[in-house]
């Protein structure tokens, strides 16, 4: 029976889901998510591959725990960076750059290669579980429209291709062919001048 260092069961089982979630953070940078296995996790974090088992029965669970917790990360990095009176062009500037920041920091294989890799409903609930993220996007550019700082006829479709652009990023950044900086200041200037109104 594993032992038990904090003060409750329940704080054991977070702590212990804590080390499992940072294990696949580290090996997502070395390796990328798409080669990470549960063997790997469950070395990185210091458990069995039981042990493992009883929190996260399968890969995709495990993605989808760890992508729920980049997101909520994402979005409090979102908030507590920004003023509540900033532009819509600089809340944009500081979201294509902590998607960046993320693309680089959680290295993952594009939209197409997790869903062939998890399966189509576990990547829809991914997909659900980024919609957050999503829903920031299309309210920046909303605002933008609304102050007549941007131009989005489809507010919603607009907001697809700038996590495209933003995703065009992603295998350049992890192969270190671009700096996350210049990647930034490439895809906002790009987006900027498409939505220019």
């Amino acid at each position: 029976m594993p032992r038990i260092t904090a003060a409750t069961i329940g704080e054991h089982r977070a702590q212990t889901r804590d080390r499992i979630l940072q294990a696949v953070s580290r090996l997502s940078r070395v390796q990328g998510i798409d080669a990470i296995s549960m063997t790997d996790v469950a070395s990185e974090a210091g458990i069995t591959r039981t042990v493992l088992y009883n929190y996260y029965p399968d890969k995709a669970a495990l993605l989808l725990a760890f992508t729920e917790r980049v997101t909520h990360y994402f979005i409090e990095s979102f908030e507590r960076e920004l003023p509540a009176d900033a532009s819509p062009a600089e809340r944009l500037r500081a979201f294509v750059r902590l998607q960046l920041a993320g693309l680089l920091a959680h290295p993952h294989p594009g939209a197409a290669d997790l869903s062939a890799t998890l399966g189509p409903d576990a990547y829809q609930q991914l997909a659900e579980h980024v919609a957050p993220m999503q829903a920031i996007l299309v309210g920046i550019i909303a605002d933008g429209v609304e102050s007549g700082d941007f131009h989005a006829p489809d507010v919603a479709a607009t907001a697809r291709m700038v996590l495209a652009v933003i995703g065009a990023e992603r295998v350049p950044l992890i192969s270190g062919t671009i700096a996350l900086e210049d990647a930034s200041a490439m895809v906002t200037g790009f987006v900027l001048r498409a939505l220019a109104a």
